[in-house]
């Protein structure tokens, strides 16, 4: 927590027996842990009070059914390419075996020459 390694710790004990003397130092030593304690258990509580009041477990519960939800809508989503690229193929297949039958255009020959001769019979009428 406080990143305190062995050289610290023997440092600060030798410097509270000097201060404290050794009759003093086991009752200081003991208060200071009782102390300590004391305030992990507060930090402790008031953690799980914030975590109840913001509401953290529910967050995390959302980001993860999030999470899900978004790989479910990508698994969708290639099923549904799949699915796309197998109903192309099979109607391919269905158009080779029974090829749709060719509809024969009216000849456009035909249409011209009467519209051709309604637009000299009128020409000749207006003259």
């Amino acid at each position: 927590m406080f990143d305190i390694g062995f050289a610290e710790l023997l440092v600060i004990a030798v410097l509270g027996l000097l201060i404290l003397g050794p009759e003093r130092l086991p009752g200081a030593i003991r208060t200071t842990s009782l102390w300590i304690g004391r305030l992990r258990r507060s930090f402790n509580d008031i953690r799980s009070e914030i975590e109840k009041e913001v509401g953290a477990d529910e967050i995390r519960r959302q980001l993860h059914n999030e999470s899900v939800l978004a790989s479910l809508k990508e698994g969708k989503n290639s099923l549904d390419q799949e699915l796309n690229k197998a109903g192309k193929q099979v109607s391919e297949i269905e158009n080779s075996i029974h090829p749709q039958p060719k509809v024969n255009k009216p000849a456009e020959s035909a249409s011209t020459p009467s519209e051709a001769q309604t637009a000299t019979d009128q020409d000749k009428q207006q003259s």
